[in-house]
């Protein structure tokens, strides 16, 4: 447990699903009153303070309080982090009658909340104000431009078995992603995978598993007979997956056009017309 040397401020009411707590701004941040929020609750104040002092996830501090009889009195706070894990940590059956819906009621819109945030990637409060909402907007573009300034490091840093076009075309992409414009990458530049292509030609999963090992390898012998050397490699998605895989642009469309027509169109006529799709 660690300490915390607070600053006097302003009293500002907190509203949670199991009710309205007072609290005291530390440095900018809500603590709770401790003492009056447990006793509300129907549990005893020292036992609830000694289990605190014993959890590595406690903060306890003290800040200046008003009390019932209007007197200001030092008070032991507590983050509303630790609070609330307090909460979630009660034994429902050890606290008064009339606050156990409230308890259990809290206890599981944090369930909710904790299960949306490991499977989900996080948790909107319905009782959320616009400033709340417009601030977790900020954040969530701040993260999403940092995953694209990264990405873009990434690509980087590979070496020089992938593909440069494919690296300059992902770059670009996330250089755009990260300005929140759209990427201008030549259309013989546009990556071309054998799965996207296999797509295009409007085969079923099933089909495409069943088709693109020959197809690639295929594609690759074709491809090193034109050019005198083996396609690099690059990063692409195959059944959801990133993977390693040869690296294309749509400069090569005609040569999978014609290792299509001569190996596979009379197997999947209905697709045939489907070729040209970009």
């Amino acid at each position: 447990m660690s300490s915390i040397i607070p600053q006097p401020s302003e009293v500002v009411k907190l509203d949670l699903s199991a009710g309205s707590v007072h609290t005291v701004l530390v440095d900018g941040q809500p603590h709770v009153v401790l003492k009056p929020a447990v006793e509300e609750l129907g549990l005893d104040y020292s036992t609830q303070l000694a289990k605190l002092r014993k959890r590595s996830w406690a903060v306890v501090g003290q800040s200046p309080a008003t009390g019932s009889d209007g007197k200001t009195y030092e008070m032991k706070v507590v983050p509303v982090r630790t609070f609330l894990m307090l909460l979630a940590t009660v034994n429902e059956n050890r606290v008064a009658e009339q606050a156990r819906p409230i308890l259990i009621a809290f206890q599981n819109e944090t369930a909710d909340a904790v299960e949306a945030y490991w499977t989900q990637g996080g948790a909107i409060n319905e009782r959320a104000t616009d400033e709340q909402l417009d601030a977790l907007q900020a954040q969530i573009e701040e993260r999403r431009i940092r995953r694209a300034l990264g990405l873009v490091q990434l690509i980087a840093a590979m070496d020089d078995s992938v593909d440069p076009r494919w690296k300059k075309s992902r770059q670009l992409h996330h250089y755009a992603e990260a300005s929140g414009e759209i990427a201008e990458i030549a259309p013989e530049d546009r990556a071309l995978l054998v799965e996207t292509y296999l797509k295009d030609r409007d085969l079923s999963p099933l089909e495409c598993r069943s088709v693109r090992s020959t197809f690639g390898r295929r594609i690759a012998l074709a491809y090193e007979i034109e050019h005198g050397q083996k396609p690099k490699t690059s990063v692409g998605l195959v059944d959801g997956r990133e993977r390693s895989v040869k690296s294309y642009t749509e400069a090569d469309r005609p040569l999978f056009d014609k290792i299509w027509a001569e190996f596979y169109a009379d197997r999947y006529p209905a697709q045939q017309q489907l070729g040209g799709a970009a």
